[in-house]
């Protein structure tokens, strides 16, 4: 989070992105680090710090949350994401107005290399179109309508999933696309935070390291937006010294 081989710390290129949302109330950094929050306040940027003792990134939110304004939705963005633009905040925000029965909105990007497709760190969603609940004049067993760009969330893995049993490199074309990389941004209603700490444990969440999944298995409906393609974290020098290079050449 301190490297500044550009000239700013990494974390300064992600809250600078975050902060120039539209329709955002404040923007914080919660940490646990004094240095991190050094650096934040240096730049003229908001810190609640935290405790070290936080399982999860959404975790820390929750303990942050009785000191941030007052807001419905309170977007979570991962300080590794320095290229993460401003717009998909936006569209993870209007996510929730468009489908008031989500509890979440995240976003996703099409998958379409098969080396991604079996690299555990780019994580798979599986989806299905959002559909608005049935209406009382509906029977149960008919779906509700389409909600046009948005798709429902049943799973995320590590695992090349769905997997398919009969493998054509054509599945990686498909349209709508079949395969979709999950992109680490979350927009939750601010009662799922109120509630965070009373969910059910999750089994699978630790299993594949993926804190969205407690959400999935306690019954929140998450909803997923798309965007053109999915940003990679930070999470290596080679991906920092890749980063870099992007911001030297303007690309």
């Amino acid at each position: 989070m301190l490297l500044a081989e550009t000239g700013r710390p990494l974390v300064e290129h992600t809250w600078r992105n975050a902060a120039s949302a539209r329709g955002t109330l404040a923007t914080f950094v919660a940490t646990d680090s004094d240095e991190i929050a050094a650096a934040v306040r240096g730049f003229g940027g908001d810190v609640v710090m935290t405790s070290s003792e936080a399982a999860s990134g959404t975790a820390r939110i929750v303990e942050a949350l009785p000191r941030m304004p007052t807001a419905d939705v309170i977007v979570n963005v991962q300080g590794d994401e320095p290229e993460l633009p401003a717009s998909a905040i936006e569209t993870a925000i209007d996510l929730l107005a468009r489908c008031p029965e989500a509890g979440v909105a995240t976003l996703v990007a099409p998958l379409r290399l098969r080396d991604d497709l079996d690299d555990p760190a780019a994580v798979k969603a599986v989806l299905t179109p959002w559909r608005r609940e049935p209406t009382a004049i509906r029977p149960p067993h008919r779906a509700g309508p389409v909600e046009p760009g948005c798709w429902r969330a049943i799973s995320f893995s590590r695992a090349p999933v769905p997997y398919a049993r009969d493998w054509s490199d054509g599945l990686l074309a498909a349209e709508p696309p079949l395969y979709w990389q999950h992109v680490g941004l979350y927009a939750y209603r601010r009662t799922v935070l109120e509630a965070w700490d009373s969910l059910p444990e999750s089994r699978l969440a630790p299993h594949e390291s993926l804190e969205q999944l407690r959400l999935i298995e306690a019954g929140v409906p998450i909803v997923a937006g798309v965007i053109g393609h999915a940003t990679r974290g930070i999470d290596t020098p080679k991906d920092y010294a890749a980063f870099v290079a992007r911001q030297r050449s303007g690309v």
